[in-house]
């Protein structure tokens, strides 16, 4: 696929599933945020309006302002997995605003949230890979048929990102192989 930046077809109900996906990737690291940050709900608001999108709620400015919240509770946390856990949950809100453009870039509004939960994962066992890869298995497993479908129309996920972009590439892999 060419990129280009030519249109994609994408449904509300395929944003929808993006979204959902992108919710139960980031859900289960919400906890590592939340040792560190105990009175700040700002990521589990985030992952809450990606639920409610994804079950037909609306994607509005409320939705954004989630995930806005969400990146700025990553700068406020005093672990680097308590950050990655916010910035998880920013990329699952963020996943209902996938753009239908034929960009590499936009396979991040897709992968982002399971790409950051996995890095989230690895930073709280000690920097273990093994974990981040047991997340990414995971999160292969998680992802519906449909998910796929868009992740197919999309380019494969840029290069650069630092471990998150490697943890993306991973996923990106393992969700369009055979």
């Amino acid at each position: 696929m060419a990129e280009d930046g030519s249109g994609i077809a994408l449904s509300k109900q395929e944003l929808r599933e993006v979204t959902a996906f992108a919710a139960a990737c980031a859900e289960p690291v919400l906890e590592l945020f939340e040792a560190d940050q105990p009175d700040d709900a700002r990521p589990r608001d985030a992952v809450r309006a990606a639920w409610e999108f994804a079950r037909g709620g609306e994607r509005g400015k409320p939705l954004r302002d989630t995930a806005w919240a969400a990146l700025k509770a990553a700068r406020s946390a005093h672990t680097a997995a308590a950050s990655e856990a916010a910035r998880a949950a920013m990329a699952a809100a963020g996943a209902a605003y996938l753009h239908p453009l034929a960009k590499a870039t936009q396979v991040k509004h897709i992968l982002g949230a399971a790409a950051h939960a996995a890095r989230a994962a690895e930073l709280a066992a000690g920097h273990d890979p093994a974990i981040g890869a047991e997340h990414v298995d995971r999160a292969v497993r998680r992802a519906t048929p449909a998910v796929v479908e868009v992740l197919e129309r999309f380019p494969a996920a840029p290069d650069g990102g630092g471990r998150v972009g490697a943890l993306t590439r991973m996923l990106d892999a393992g969700l369009r192989s055979p």
